[in-house]
């Protein structure tokens, strides 16, 4: 009997067809859910390099130890599990900063990632304690150099000098301090940054965060705007903003393409022509532990000496109410302002609770920008309160004008110093231009509103509405 008949293949044919389009549609499905997921990473990712775009503080010192080795150990290995061919002359086009999302490097601990190679680099750096006791005295230093350059730029184009800034108007007094350090932000915090990071890391942070963190001032910015609509020169204060903020980003704008034809040039000057790579010369490069050790002891004598000498220039002219006296006294409280700055860029491109909602937003630049105006909106009205006082009361005795000189004094370096040195515009304008640049350019324009109103807001209702109540003009 022939059971030939009776052919089982079409039934296998079918179920086979059956789970091959099922198998295709679960793999529709999950190529969708991986695209989707791959983009909200691509754009948390995004998101987090915007808003870390000026600075992130300490977390700048583990990040360097561990990202390079670890993170192109990290690619590399899932690039070869997913099953691409890497060949030996592509390994320097693998990105160290490729995006990983977080859940499958947490879990990871960094020793082992470690390579042979990775102890003898962790030798030439300095210990963690010894690294952010060096990047403590680095901001110091370049903070206190940018208190100078600050003061001496406000001077230099103030009415007495140059006559370009005054109180009474628009172009206040600190608009050429953040329009120069936003045009060094272009060269030294964006294009030549990673140049400046071979040499030194924390040669980067203290140019970046300590000196042009310290040349430029949000506070002063946003109490000279409170300064004019005390007055009732509404107009003239919300111009100041406008105007000041498409100065300062144009400035880095201009300070980002000088830099690029200026790194063309010496590309092309530095190229040797028989093999066509660019030249390197690592002499001034701290590649050793030693080399991190003498930087460091010498930027803490440079410490030592302009402290030194602030301190004695200041007890000398402290009771003459001299601008000078200021100066002396914001270089030494000008350091605090920059580590708590830096401190809190710890926060930058970390979001809001576990899931990191807004992380686009610099919240580190955000509360250290609003917490210096708030704070010098505080003293300007205890300055204006003493005044009135001092001109309502002319039998004061010479006691008590003493006092209030000897405050005024203080108030001023403190806001010259700590405060301005606290607030940044380079910082605030690097994350504001690449949130201009990134896939979401309305960010940028919702950051600045966001900062410059909040802070306008509170100072006019701790300075303002004092002065208008109480009468005191």
């Amino acid at each position: 009997m022939d059971h030939g008949t009776h052919n089982p293949e079409p039934t296998r044919t079918g179920a086979f067809s059956r789970t091959g389009s099922l198998g295709s549609s679960l793999r529709k499905r999950s190529f969708s859910i991986s695209s989707s997921v791959s983009y909200r990473i691509d754009d948390d990712i995004g998101s987090e390099a915007v808003s870390e775009a000026g600075d992130i503080g300490d977390r700048a010192l583990q990040s360097n130890r561990h990202s390079v080795s670890s993170s192109c150990r990290l690619s590399l290995d899932l690039a070869m599990e997913g099953g691409s061919v890497i060949h030996p002359e592509d390994l320097h086009k693998v990105s160290v900063a490729s995006p990983v999302p977080e859940d499958v490097t947490s879990p990871l601990p960094l020793d082992l990632l470690k390579g042979p190679g990775d102890e003898k680099q962790e030798k030439q750096r300095l210990p963690m304690s010894l690294e952010y006791i060096s990047c403590l005295i680095h901001l110091a230093v370049f903070g206190i150099l940018g208190v100078f350059t600050r003061y001496l730029l406000e001077k230099l184009f103030g009415p007495s000098l140059l006559g370009v800034t005054s109180n009474e108007t628009i172009v206040y007094p600190n608009l050429p301090s953040n329009m120069v350090g936003s045009f060094l932000m272009g060269w030294w915090g964006v294009v030549f940054k990673g140049d400046i990071s071979q040499v030194s890391d924390i040669l980067a942070v203290g140019l970046t965060t300590g000196y042009l963190g310290s040349v430029t001032t949000f506070s002063g910015w946003n109490q000279k705007m409170l300064d004019l609509s005390v007055d009732g020169h509404w107009v003239q204060a919300i111009l100041g903003f406008l105007i000041g903020l498409f100065l300062v980003a144009y400035s880095i704008i201009f300070g980002i393409e000088t830099a690029k034809g200026f790194r063309w040039i010496l590309k092309k000057l530095n190229t040797r022509p028989e093999k066509g790579v660019p030249s390197c010369n690592c002499n001034w490069t701290l590649n050793s532990s030693r080399r991190h050790l003498v930087a460091m002891v010498i930027l803490l004598l440079v410490l030592g000496v302009l402290l030194s000498v602030s301190g004695l220039l200041l007890k000398e002219e402290f009771n003459s109410g001299s601008s000078g006296a200021q100066l002396w006294l914001a270089c030494l409280v000008g350091p605090f302002g920059v580590w708590i700055r830096w401190f809190l860029a710890r926060l930058n491109g970390r979001g809001l609770g576990k899931s990191g909602i807004l992380r686009w937003l610099p919240f580190g630049t955000l509360i250290t920008n609003v917490s210096a105006a708030c704070i010098m909106a505080g003293l300007s009205t205890i300055e204006k309160s003493l005044c009135f006082q001092h001109c309502e009361y002319r039998n004061n005795s010479y006691e008590v004008q003493v006092n209030i000189k000897n405050f005024d004094t203080v108030a001023n370096g403190i806001q010259l110093g700590f405060l301005g040195c606290l607030s940044t515009v380079s910082t605030f304008i690097a994350e504001f231009n690449a949130m201009r640049e990134s896939k979401h350019p309305w960010r940028a324009y919702l950051y600045a509103s966001t900062t410059m109103g909040i802070s306008f807001v509170l100072g006019i209702l701790i300075y303002n509405v004092p002065v208008w109540t109480k009468g005191f003009t």
